[in-house]
């Protein structure tokens, strides 16, 4: 390719970067149903050529990863929805500049106990709840171990891995999709492990995808994110970024819902929160990895 071309290419890409980037880095209180939900193309990573929908794995024991490409949705719910709780607005447009990678499925014990055996994870083994390890997803872990968890996966690889931001978490959740669930409007206990149908959790991936590759994001277990709790998005980063001021980071964030949970509580908007060093067997995660460019 020529450099004049070059040049003009990159000329347009910083025009239409300026475009798309918000005047302000909050929310404002108005809804913006009327947008649609994503807005995106494949996004090629500088980070070893990876692109948009590729899968990767970092070592043999990391969880498979899937590469989103960027983006912008309308986060949370609009009020019109069923189930709708206050904490889930205003709905706010948010704009992830970035690709980045996600978990393709909710991490799993077998993950967590290679944590565990190569020093990491703080020698921590959860407890199974008699449902058995293996590729079932890991339970009875708090959102300090989930961090524990990304630090250690960062040292073994050298990369930047990390828990998802409620923004990204709900991105990759509804992967184009307006309503309640990836799904749909509705849910079914052949979609997803939910309402104590099964009584435990399942084998990560025992469901079909959302659009975006990813395996899970209603129902199993509810995965914690990077977040403190905010009564409401009110003044929320419209980045995509993590929101770690202000309110309460004596809790933090969980999305998705679990195996014992209602399917209202399992849309792509809900929010629950609890205290960082809460474990239960409802509780999980899925890990990000940002792509260097």
């Amino acid at each position: 390719m020529r450099a004049s071309t070059t040049i003009a290419g990159l000329l347009l890409l910083l025009a239409v970067s300026i475009l798309v980037l918000p005047a302000d880095s909050h929310a404002t209180p108005e809804d913006e149903e009327e947008k649609p939900a994503v807005e995106s193309e494949p996004v090629a990573s500088e980070d070893a050529g990876y692109s948009a929908g590729d899968v990767f794995q970092d070592c043999p024991d990391c969880p498979e990863m899937v590469v989103v490409p960027a983006g912008s949705f309308t986060m949370v719910s609009p009020s019109s929805e069923e189930g709708r709780s206050d904490s889930e607005g205003p709905q706010h447009r948010v704009t992830i500049r970035e690709s980045f990678a996600v978990g393709k499925y909710e991490v799993s014990f077998a993950e967590w106990d290679a944590c565990v055996a190569g020093g990491g994870c703080n020698d921590y083994r959860p407890d199974d709840s008699g449902w058995g390890r293996g590729e079932r997803p890991v339970i009875n872990v708090s959102w300090s171990d989930a961090k524990a968890y990304v630090g250690w996966l960062s040292r073994k690889t050298g990369e930047q891995y990390r828990l998802l931001s409620e923004a990204e978490w709900e991105y990759v959740a509804r992967a184009g999709t307006t309503g309640p669930f990836h799904f749909g409007p509705t849910i079914s206990t052949d979609q997803a492990n939910y309402d104590e149908n099964r009584m435990k959790t399942v084998p990560v991936g025992s469901f079909s995808a959302n659009g975006f590759g990813l395996h899970d994001v209603h129902g199993n277990v509810g995965e914690w994110v990077e977040d403190c709790w905010h009564d409401s998005y009110s003044g929320a980063p419209v980045d995509g970024s993590a929101w770690v001021s202000g309110d309460d980071c004596g809790l933090r964030v969980l999305r998705g819902g679990s195996w014992s949970n209602i399917p209202w509580l399992l849309r792509s908007a809900v929010r629950v929160r609890y205290p960082p060093e809460v474990r239960i067997n409802k509780f999980g995660f899925r890990v990000a990895r940002t792509l260097i460019s």
